[in-house]
């Protein structure tokens, strides 16, 4: 609830005193602007639509009656750098995944342990006949992780040009930043399905193909390889929603003020001050001024809260989001049809399914014609195999698991023209299909005899979370340096081109996308500057 104003002159909104800084959105990069902003000293209000703080990183209990809390949206962390934790206080833990990947391919797979370069060399040459593909995925993600190494630094540095950025990255500047994807992966590794589990790392929420011209796959998989320069997906102990709990406490331990259930309504700023009036629960409006306003909601909103009309950031086909996200909760895990591999190793890390290269094209072509994708490609893992904590003890005991897919190339354009069950079914199916037994028959049920079992479309994630076309990075990926950003995103890459007290602090900025909290700390770096 918000607190009591005082009554604005004249306009029948109500007025409160001046802050510094008022942020708008209570994600995870609004809480961690906020934080470093009211420990600096500087007044701080935030405002957050929703009544709970933490936007698409939070933790649900999704199935009436059932102790088990979901990230129900965002699931894994890699971009948050430890110096935003190390920074803050925060105290979160984040644990790694010994199993990297398993692949059914027939009755077989590809597993990838990391705790056994052996078995993964010898589940490698089972698959292809030789050592070719297992050596040729050594060598280039030695080559990634070299790029992440040089790479990941910069995000939470003054953005660099082009040429900086190119002297660190060296020999692989053309294959990754100025070379469509496909012809770097089709040019190391010959095998159908290796190709295609390197690929997924490029089409992660975004509706591209191998050789797109546009290169958006090649800015997502960089996003996806550089994670505090190992680009290593870790698991957040307690779920998403410990890690923005523990972001939220920060900030409000530091002093800033986080008001949820509150609507902004619109914007004024002339480049020095800035008013923003906002509707409370209660339905009662209030404006405030402040030195500077940070958005972390998508660039399309903040251009309509500046009155600013459609402009060039509006949800378009090339803004929408392409993934369908499903959460499931199971009394045991389902047999495999591959025997050798432990279900417990095969869904502890990221298990893919129809995720081949060619597979991939054509689930691609499909849906660029208007269809949902079969099979349907999609990647699941188990966080309760790494993390059990979020599940209450009787379920611990009981041998109960959660599951989270994610299908890719589900764009929103395809929405509502198939339905949430239709997308549902597809990528059911295209799991049972690797499986011995259907995954339906371990689904556990709810208090009302439901399944626990849940989908969010593109559309379902615009009205859950405000996001424009179910994007989850807000507007397309753009490549780390000052050339790649718009024109106005200035020295730490967060500026907007309505006026200069006006920032993005959100997954819409340049080097945003992902739980990373690194838009946040660059808008609280660019405000404190001066």
């Amino acid at each position: 609830m918000c607190a009591a104003s005082r009554p604005c002159a004249g306009t029948g909104v109500a007025m409160r005193d001046r802050y510094d800084v008022v942020v708008i959105g209570g994600g995870h990069n609004g809480l961690v602007a906020a934080t470093y902003l009211a420990r600096a000293g500087r007044s701080v209000l935030l405002l957050e639509r929703l009544d709970h703080t933490g936007g698409a990183a939070v933790s649900a209990r999704a199935f009436r009656g059932v102790d088990a809390r979901l990230s129900r949206y965002s699931y894994l962390v890699s971009l948050l750098p430890r110096q935003i934790v190390t920074d803050l206080g925060l105290h979160i833990e984040l644990r790694r995944r010994r199993y990297s990947s398993y692949t059914p391919v027939g009755d077989t797979g590809l597993l990838v342990d990391n705790g056994d370069p052996a078995a993964t060399a010898a589940s490698f040459r089972q698959l292809t006949g030789s050592d070719r593909e297992f050596t040729a995925w050594q060598r280039f993600y030695a080559d990634t992780a070299r790029v992440a190494r040089a790479v990941f630094p910069t995000l939470t540095a003054p953005l660099p040009s082009r040429d900086e950025l190119r002297g660190l990255v060296g020999d692989l500047w053309s294959p990754l930043f100025e070379r469509p994807l496909g012809e770097l992966v089709e040019s190391r590794f010959a095998d159908d399905t290796v190709r295609g589990v390197v690929l997924t790392d490029a089409l992660i929420g975004t509706f591209a193909q191998a050789h797109d011209a546009s290169l958006a796959q090649n800015a997502c998989f960089l996003y996806h390889v550089i994670g505090n320069g190992t680009g290593d997906w870790d698991v957040p102990v307690g779920g998403m929603g410990a890690v923005t709990d523990a972001l939220a406490g920060a900030a409000s331990a530091a002093g800033a003020r986080l008001l949820t259930s509150c609507e902004v309504l619109r914007i004024d700023a002339d480049g020095r001050r800035a008013e923003v009036v906002y509707r409370d629960a209660d339905g009662g409006e209030h404006a405030v001024t402040a030195g500077h306003v940070l958005c972390n909601a998508a660039p399309a909103a903040l251009d309509r809260l500046l009155g600013q009309g459609t402009g060039v950031d509006a949800p378009s086909a090339d803004v929408e989001g392409s993934q369908l996200k499903v959460n499931m909760l199971l009394t045991r895990l389902p047999r495999l049809r591959d025997r050798a591999v432990d279900p417990q190793a095969a869904f502890a890390g990221t298990f893919h399914i129809a995720e081949s290269y060619r597979q991939l094209q054509t689930a691609y072509d499909q849906a660029a014609a208007g269809w949902l994708p079969s099979p349907a490609p999609s990647e699941i893992y188990c966080h309760s195999l790494t993390d059990p904590t979020i599940l209450g003890p009787d379920l611990r005991q009981r041998g109960w698991h959660t599951l989270t897919l994610f299908g890719l190339h589900q764009p929103a354009r395809l929405f509502p023209k198939a339905t949430r069950e239709e997308a549902l079914a597809a990528v059911l199916a295209s799991l049972n299909a690797v499986l011995a037994e259907p995954v339906e028959d371990c689904l556990a049920l709810d208090a009302d005899g439901r399944p626990c079992i849940e989908a969010r479309t593109p559309l379902d994630l615009e009205a859950d979370l405000g996001l424009p076309g179910g994007n989850i990075f807000h507007r397309p990926l753009v490549f780390p340096f000052a050339e790649a950003a718009t024109a106005h995103a200035g020295r730490w890459g967060v500026g907007t081109p309505y006026a200069a007290n006006v920032l993005l602090c959100g997954a819409g900025a340049p080097r945003g996308g992902g739980v990373s909290g690194i838009p946040g700390h660059n808008a609280a770096r660019a405000v404190l500057e001066g």
